[in-house]
């Protein structure tokens, strides 16, 4: 039989012994039960009652009493409603009296009780009236000889009832006890012999099932110490143990296959170890690094005194990190370690994942850092695994190749723009830069000296950036920060002369480097086939054959062919050297595309009316300084975004016009737009403030709008990389003032006083600057717009561009 069978046999026996006995339990239990459900429910309670109705009759009597006593008729009545109450009480008492009694006796003596009761409260009834009618005499007769009778009577057949009533309960009681006494020992000697009969068998079950296993155990503990897989634990019988031990021969069997494949997997990962070219460490409790790590380690950290060091002077000693960061790295190692991985997930962010190392022959490594928890099943952070590799060499490479892609974008900005162009830049620039370094040697701390070191490096800046030249840009934007600080009271940096000639040098080498690349990486040496007036005269083909033609054609004797031929020759050689308005300012409209996506803006229409004039190359580079000013300010301030356009019936994109006419003996250059003016209420607000007018004071219009000449002076709410700075119409003036000319500003509305007016710019120069083109030689700079028109501007975009062709004139989309 089988260790189930047999237990299953004994779980029976030991069921159908305790049923038996549970059964009999039971049957006691309820003759029991009733038994003492007979005493509880009416032998007890009825002899309580029977002791409770001599108290009632004493209540009964008192009340009868209060009656005949009392002073008036309305306490009798009182008195008379509760003794109804009362008598009610009683004949419910003596109604379960009658239900409970167990004997003819009892029986006897409550029929007794029900007819005394009755004569006795007939005397009481008799009492009452008397004393309600006002016989009050007769009244306390009556209750003394009628009721107190009646009441003796009763009190003794009540006394006599509850005597019989006791003896039952006693009697009653006894019984029960007897009856629970006996079931009580029946019970406790059949559960004795059934317990001894279950320990018997147990006993023996327990010696058939526990030698085996015991013996199975001790084989077990042998092995597991001896750690000899090889070893089997004998079979002596096929039942559960037996097959229990043939499952753990066959549980040591495959331990001894995974101890050999663990084996394998652990001279592998020493093999890794050895030879991975990484350095890879374990740290344990107190920041100690594990025994195991990778040979390559040594290789970078250039010793082999690793085990047990601790992780603080082994990776992090003689590096650049201060103190907080190492106390940081080292309080999260320690915290980490025995915790729940999620304080580690919670802590990654303060490990450092770079350092640099000096090694003890002064040369300097950069180690990459990795950290990673190494958990138990449960979730714990029992050691942390720290990669590190020596990314020196690929710093180096990533630093040449940023280099080299540093170099590609300055050649596609160089590129993207004219040669002859670029080389004007260049030489502009220069000749900025020389003149900045000589005011620093030669006028040290002046605000004169440093408003020009401003304005020259600003233009360079604006010039930058409108031929796109972003690297060279930054570079320059650095030195006008220091010349920026120089001009505001509040920052006052003190001139530095080393300083500035060393941030100048900076920007003279970064526009050296433009130079040198365009010359020798992209071979654009030279001011390019177009080199300009500065070596060549330039004229249009077409003049010079007609001249040629004309002369050729003359007839010699007829003096007003030979005057006109003169004059026409005149002509020829005097449009020598000079340039179209549109072609001089070409590389400033070109850049104002990208200025309009920098500001938000979409790209204005510009519009050149250059009424049969040109203009001499040589004022070429001062009109690009001058018009990159005002072309800009008009972007930033004047012209509103395409939101407000549209709010005010304007078409999106805004309106640029420059007219070039001579009058009195200047060549006149005007530049309007179609924004919203300017903001005169903000230009007064601020001379306020700058304490350069008084609040009191009515100046004009004229008088407010020249305070933006005044050198720092801005409307702008903030800096930005296009105005904010108050050095646009400072340098305007000055560069217009080195040719003799001037700059004005003329309103061109009637609205006197307002806080925005419209106006132009007008450039004034010497006439010998410009040329005039003969009958037919009238030219407006016009290409159509590439830009959709939006919906909501289209009907307007469209009459616009009726009215401009109706007018044979055009606007350049930007």
């Amino acid at each position: 039989m089988s260790i189930r069978h047999r237990i299953t046999l004994l779980i029976i026996l030991t069921l159908l012994t305790i049923s038996t006995i549970g059964g009999y339990a039971i049957v006691q239990s309820s003759k029991s039960a009733s038994e003492v459900k007979a005493v509880t429910e009416g032998v007890v309670p009825s002899a309580l009652a029977s002791a409770d109705l001599v108290s009632q009759l004493k209540e009964v009597q008192l009340a009868t009493m209060t009656i005949v006593s009392a002073p008036d008729n309305n306490i009798a009545a009182q008195a008379n409603d509760k003794l109804m109450a009362k008598k009610t009480l009683l004949q419910e008492a003596i109604e379960l009296q009658f239900k409970h009694a167990d004997s003819a006796a009892q029986r006897g003596l409550v029929e007794q009780a029900k007819e005394n009761l009755d004569n006795y409260f007939n005397a009481i009834n008799e009492t009452v009236n008397n004393k309600l009618a006002g016989r009050g005499n007769i009244a306390q007769a009556s209750f003394f000889g009628n009721v107190v009778q009646y009441q003796v009577e009763l009190e003794q057949i009540v006394e006599t009832l509850r005597v019989e009533k006791n003896r039952s309960k006693d009697s009653a009681i006894a019984s029960l006890n007897e009856n629970l006494s006996t079931t009580t020992i029946t019970i406790s000697v059949v559960t004795i012999f059934a317990v001894l009969f279950l320990v018997a068998a147990g006993a023996l079950l327990y010696r058939q099932i526990a030698g085996p296993i015991r013996r199975m155990q001790t084989m077990m503990s042998e092995i597991a110490s001896s750690q000899d897989f090889t070893r089997r634990v004998p079979i002596d019988r096929m039942d559960e143990i037996g097959h229990s031990i043939l499952a753990f021969n066959g549980m040591i069997e495959k331990i001894q296959e995974s101890s050999v494949q663990l084996k394998q997997k652990t001279a592998d990962i020493q093999t890794m170890l050895q030879n991975i070219p990484q350095g890879i460490l374990t740290i344990v409790q107190g920041n100690i690094i594990h025994p195991e790590y990778s040979a390559y380690l040594e290789t970078v950290f250039e010793t082999k005194d690793i085990v047990g060091r601790d992780l603080m002077d082994l990776v992090f000693s003689r590096t650049s990190l201060g103190a907080d960061i190492l106390s940081q790295v080292g309080a999260v190692c320690a915290a980490c370690i025995g915790e729940d991985v999620m304080n580690f997930e919670f802590n990654e962010h303060l490990m450092v994942g770079e350092v640099s190392k000096e090694m003890p022959d002064g040369r300097v490594k950069i180690l990459d850092l990795s950290w990673s928890p190494i958990t138990d099943e449960i979730g714990t952070t029992i050691r942390i695994m720290l990669c590190v590799r020596d990314v020196t060499e690929l710093r180096k490479l990533a630093a040449e190749a940023n280099n080299q892609k540093r170099e590609l974008e300055i050649i596609g900005e160089i590129l993207a723009v004219n040669h002859e162009k670029f080389h004007d830049f260049i030489v502009e620039s220069v000749r900025f830069i020389d003149e900045n370094e000589r005011i620093i040697r030669e006028h040290p701390g002046n605000d004169l000296a440093i408003e020009k070191l401003f304005r020259n490096i600003h233009t360079v800046k604006g010039n930058g950036r409108t031929y796109g030249l972003r690297h060279l840009t930054n570079i320059v934007h650095e030195a006008e920060q220091s010349y920026c600080k120089m001009r505001k009271p509040l920052t006052n940096l003190a001139w530095d002369q080393d300083l500035l000639l060393k941030e100048l040098a900076g920007v003279k080498a970064e526009v050296e480097r433009y130079a040198k690349i365009n010359e020798f990486s992209l071979g654009r040496k030279g001011s390019g086939r177009n080199g300009g007036a500065k070596r060549f005269l330039m004229v249009d083909k077409k003049h010079i054959q007609e001249s040629l033609h004309r002369l050729e054609t003359v007839n010699t004797a007829n003096l007003r062919e030979l005057v006109s031929a003169r004059d026409a020759v005149r002509k020829t050689l005097r449009l020598l050297g000079t340039e179209r308005l549109g072609e001089m300012l070409s590389s400033v409209l070109d850049s104002l595309p990208s200025l309009a996506n920098e500001l938000g803006k979409k790209a204005p229409l510009v519009k050149i009316e250059e009424n049969g004039y040109v203009v001499h190359s040589q004022v070429g580079d001062m009109l690009k300084n001058v018009f990159m000013h005002l072309i800009r300010n008009s972007m930033d301030h004047g012209l509103e975004n395409p939101e407000e356009r549209r709010a005010k019936g304007k078409i999106p994109a805004g309106k640029l016009l420059i007219r070039m006419e001579v009058e009195e003996g200047m060549l006149r250059i005007a530049l309007s737009d179609d924004g919203r003016g300017m903001a005169l209420g903000r230009i007064r607000k601020i001379a306020v403030e700058k304490g350069l007018a008084d609040a009191e004071e009515t100046r004009s219009d004229e008088d407010i709008a020249r305070f933006v000449f005044l050198p720092g002076f801005s409307t702008a709410e903030k800096v930005t990389e296009i105005s904010g700075r108050g050095v646009g119409m400072d340098a305007v003036q000055n560069f217009v003032k080195r040719e003799n000319g001037r700059i004005e500003i003329h309103f061109t509305d009637n609205d006197v006083g307002a806080d925005f007016r419209q106006f132009k710019t007008i450039v004034f120069l010497p006439d010998s600057f410009a040329a005039e083109l003969g009958v037919g030689d009238q030219h407006f700079t016009d290409s159509p717009n590439k830009q959709l028109p939006t919906p909501i501007a289209e009907q307007e975009q469209e009459k616009e561009n009726a009215d401009s062709d109706s007018r044979n004139s055009g606007f350049l989309a930007a």
